[in-house]
Formats: structure tokens, sequence, C-alpha cells
């Protein structure tokens, strides 16, 4: 619905906004709110007429191929990159992806389930995700990642290719290794690969490169944290990758690259959608009830959330610690010295596969500074579209409803907290402030994206 240009030309009838003398629907004894000038404007800004297409990515100069998109779709539902299930909670019931010892049983949609807006609603408890073993911070959803420039919650990676190894490399998740990816994409998927990327090199060759299965790939045990897992003292990529010459393991990485790339282009796909607010914000006034819009008008003003989730998904792409207090979560860890990106950009900088690389197409100046104190303890803002799909929130997951988290930052956020400076400041809304500002926060879900994105093609 395009904006009546009346109103758009008529700042001080902007609370009218759909042609009606009403900001409201007409909900009995409730006249709901009276926008100010300012405040309208801060809701525009949230909702254009057309929600923006994902940046161009700089890094990967297939992300808008679809042929690409096409494979890293097939890549996305694709579970026999995977090696051995550690952790013994892998019981094979329907929490879990199999059986603890099984192969080929993690694909990327185990733990970003499609029909759940691409995050984790699985796993026992809903909180972190299980795959070879627990994972430590939640599974994000995936709808509108491609706005991202930093990714991951700490921002330790820059880039959607050199983001694919960390899972397919990690014990907790596909406990895999670069080599058997690389020769698993030519088993697989070689004509759809070369008709992309070219030639793939001489995988099957015995000589040249090691020939893996899924049972001697990746670790035997699992391996604590969030940096690479070392399996006998060796890398996960395993000896038999580190044994290589170096032009054959340039050859490994680059096909494993070249998958991430792929994957990259069909994420850029995966989007929420414009919801109720932006029916309401472009014109509809009976989209949104009165606590709705209240709602709305604490978003942008005393509750002053879009300080942080700012623009058209909400969140302005930043890092910020806001005291959250360790908790267990899942029954299985506490998340006690998770410095965030005062690690995770560190380890952006150093990783020999960011967007400076020889693997990059292209360096557009997204790699974080070195990180200072502002930084410790510090997580990325999510974006808040699809917000109402999301079975648990904040990056260790350990809040179970919108009500929580409006509760924890009406709080000022937890009083010991993660060490370091918390950016929040108590609120002082009341209970039906706190109802209103849930309720708006539940109109932001949109259609998804569309039925062919959420199968294997």
């Amino acid at each position: 619905m395009v904006r009546p240009p009346l109103l758009a030309a008529l700042g001080l009838l902007a609370a009218c906004h759909g042609g009606s003398p009403q900001t409201t629907p007409p909900d009995a004894g409730d006249p709901g709110p009276a926008f100010t000038v300012a405040e309208r404007a801060q809701l525009d800004a949230l909702s254009p007429q057309t929600l923006p297409a994902p940046p161009a990515d700089s890094s990967n100069r297939f992300a808008d191929n679809p042929r690409a998109a096409l494979l890293g779709q097939r890549l996305f539902f694709e579970p026999l990159f995977s090696g051995r299930l550690l952790d013994g909670d892998n019981d094979g019931s329907s929490t879990t992806l199999g059986m603890a010892g099984q192969t080929g049983r993690v694909a990327c949609a185990g733990c970003h389930v499609p029909s759940a807006g691409f995050l984790d609603n699985r796993s026992l408890g809903k909180q972190v995700s299980l795959a070879a073993g627990w994972g430590l911070r939640r599974t994000p959803s995936l709808l509108d990642v491609a706005q991202a420039r930093l990714l991951m919650w700490d921002g330790r990676q820059d880039a959607f290719y050199n983001q694919a190894l960390g899972p397919l490399e990690s014990s907790q998740e596909m406990n895999s290794s670069r080599l058997y990816v690389a020769e698993q994409i030519a088993r697989l998927y070689r004509p759809a690969y070369e008709e992309i990327f070219g030639p793939l090199p001489p995988l099957a060759e015995a000589a040249h490169f090691p020939q893996l299965d899924a049972s001697q790939t990746g670790c035997d045990r699992l391996q604590g944290g969030l940096g690479p897992p070392v399996c006998h003292g060796r890398p996960g990529d395993g000896a038999e990758y580190d044994g290589l010459a170096a032009a054959d393991q340039e050859a490994v990485t680059r096909v494993v690259v070249n998958a991430g790339k792929a994957l990259g282009a069909y994420l850029r796909r995966l989007s929420c959608g414009p919801g109720r607010f932006d029916r309401w914000a472009h014109g509809d006034s009976s989209a949104l009830t009165a606590s709705e819009q209240r709602g709305a008008q604490l978003f942008v003003g005393k509750a002053n959330c879009a300080s942080c989730h700012s623009g058209p998904y909400l969140s302005d792409e930043k890092f910020h610690n806001v005291g959250l207090a360790p908790a267990t979560v899942a029954v299985v860890f506490t998340d006690t010295g998770d410095r965030g990106a005062g690690l995770g950009f560190a380890q952006a900088l150093a990783n020999p596969l960011n967007v400076r690389s020889r693997f990059s197409d292209g360096d557009d100046g997204r790699l974080p500074k070195a990180p200072g104190p502002d930084q410790e303890g510090a997580f990325r803002t999510p974006g808040l579209r699809c917000l109402g799909r999301r079975p648990s929130f904040m990056h260790t997951a350990q809040l179970s409803s919108i009500a929580d988290v409006v509760a924890f930052f009406d709080g000022g956020g937890h009083p010991f907290g993660y060490p370091g400076k918390s950016e929040l400041v108590q609120l002082g809304l009341s209970a039906g402030e706190r109802r209103d500002l849930a309720a708006f926060l539940g109109t932001l879900n949109g259609p998804g994206p569309e039925a062919s994105l959420l199968v294997s093609p």
C-alpha cells in the first residue's frame, strides 16, 4: 500500500498516517496512543515501503549467482559431510540427530530448522543445539542474516565462506574435516560444482589425497571451547590434511571455501519479510491493536529499544554488553567466562581465510579493529523480525519468552552480570507498559521465505 502523499507532506498530521483522524483501531474503551511527529518518523524508519535487499557482498562474486544459490541450498540440507556423533546424549530420540557413534547425521538444516524460521526448536530444552555434541550458544535464526557483515554472536567470522568451515570442523557440530568435505563434494556434487567454480582438483587420486570415510574424519572425543578443535594434539583438519603438500592444501581449502560461497548465495535468499507492524506503518490503522501501538511508542520512546534495534531489520549490527549473568543452559554447562566480541574480534582478524585473504573476492573494510574494553562481554544485536518464532532468547538462550526479555531490559540487566560495563539502565516500565511492549514485538513476524527454499531442491 502506498503512503498517501498528502500525509507524507504534512508532518503535523503524521499521527493520522492512513487518512483517518484516529491512530488506533476502534478498541472499545481504549483510545490508544497519540504519536508525536518524531515518534512517527522513528517508526517509519523501521518500516520502509520495501525492505532493502542484502547489501552487495564483495567477498563473494557468486553471492547473487542463482546456480550457486541452488547448489548452496543442496549443501545446506546435506548430512553426508559430517563425522561421528560424539556426545552420549545422542540417544536416537526425536530431540537428537541419531545415536552416538553414527556418521552422516548432521546437516546445516539439523540445527537451523527451516520450518522453525531457520533456528533450533528440535534440541532438548530448545536452548542450545545438540549435534555431534552440545553447542555453547543459542543457534540464531538465519532469516535476514545476509544483512550482517560480522557473523556469529561474537563477530568471529567476517564472511559466509569462512563461517561455513567453523561448523564443519567443530567437534560439537559436524565433527568433520576439510579434506573429507572436499572429497565428498567431488563424490556427490562434481557436475554442479564445476559448472560454477571450474574443475575440481584430483581429489579421487590416492597418490595425492588420502581417501577418507566418515569414520576417519573429525575428532574421536569432544573438544571444548569456541575455537577450532584439537584432536590428539593436532588441528581438527587431521594429520591427513596436515601431510598434504602446500599446493594441495590450498586446493582443498579452495573447494570448501567455494562451497561456503554457494551457501552464502543461498542464505541471501532467506528473509522474514514484512508483518503486521509494516501494514500499520504503511497506512492500515486496523493492523495493530491499541496495546500494540502503545508498545510501538514505547519501543522508540521511553524504552529506547530503537537505539540498538534500529533500521529496517531492527539491529544496529553492533556488539553490546548487556550484563547478562551466567546461567546453566540445557543442563549441560554454565556459560561462565564467555568474552564475546572481546575474543571474537581478535579471532576474525587472525583468521587466515578472512576477507583480506587470497580466498576472498574483495575487501570492503568490514573487519573490526582490535578489540578493546568495550567488546568484553559484548554480543551482536540480533534483528527482531520474526522474533515471535523463537523458542528462547539471548546468546545463552536462558530467557524463554518475549515477556522475560522485556523484564530483563526493563530491570537494567542482572546486577551481577558479565564483568565489565553493562550498557543497560533501568527503564522504570509499569506492568502494563511491559505487556504493551511485548505485544508490539509480536507484530514483527513476517511470512518467511517461499516454500521452495525450505526443502532440499
